[in-house]
């Protein structure tokens, strides 16, 4: 049986595509994603639910670093019982719900932590990430396409971008892989603090009829979500 998914090409705002999709594709080999689904064998299948998890260090940090929001506790901020009503599809029931700690290596050995959750419905696709870098978010739009847009969410500096996701088909026996381009989605970039010192937390939207999710819906799963991640208080 061949399976199709679609998966963000930039979990961790501006990195390349073709890292994200090394680094999904390595997460999806070694399990690293907790994913929970509701059973389609009941006639009222109930919400899928987040695995739990300690909070994850950033990679090769000691055991007095400060602790960054691991996937889990991500997963726990995204999958809220109103989520489909924030996307405008009252009704509808999360499929899968999930958090992975994840990082991405540089060639010099730099390693940057960028935890991240998904949550899968019927109509959109929600994904939420976390990088740790020292990289600003004020005057990023000019590296993110024609279509960016910089504005300030929740008192913080923010970006609109556009991206699309990447299609993956596999078979369960590990033949026939294959991958190309997916829907398009749309991603709102707030930085981590109101001074903008470096790192960002994402929400990228995309929908299965590859129509184009608005603004105005990830704007509002934004402003509600990001201030119930913990942590966000503390850098405010």
């Amino acid at each position: 049986m061949a399976h199709d998914i679609d998966a963000p090409t930039k979990g961790a705002g501006t990195w390349g595509q073709a890292v994200a999709a090394v680094a999904l594709v390595a997460a999806l080999g070694a399990g690293l994603w907790t994913i929970e689904k509701a059973s389609s064998s009941d006639s009222d299948p109930r919400p899928a639910t987040c695995s739990g998890g300690e909070p994850e260090k950033a990679p090769k940090e000691s055991g007095k670093a400060p602790r960054r929001v691991s996937g889990a506790q991500l997963c726990e901020a995204l999958n809220r019982p109103d989520l489909a009503e924030l996307l405008g599809t009252p009704g509808e029931t999360a499929k899968t719900a999930g958090g992975s700690g994840g990082s991405v290596k540089f060639g010099n050995g730099k390693e940057i932590a960028t935890p991240s959750a998904e949550v899968e419905f019927g109509t959109y696709t929600v994904n939420l990430t976390a990088t740790y870098d020292r990289h600003p978010v004020a005057g990023s739009a000019s590296l993110l396409g024609a279509s960016a847009r910089q504005q300030t969410v929740l008192g913080r500096p923010a970006v609109f971008y556009s991206d699309r996701t990447i299609s993956i088909s596999f078979r369960l026996d590990g033949s026939d892989t294959d991958s190309g381009p997916g829907v398009p989605a749309r991603a709102l970039t707030v930085a981590r603090d109101t001074k903008d010192s470096g790192g960002s937390f994402e929400v990228t939207l995309w929908r299965t009829d590859g129509v184009v999710p608005d603004d105005a819906v990830v704007l509002r799963v934004a402003e509600n979500v990001l201030p119930t991640v913990p942590g966000w208080a503390a850098n405010g």
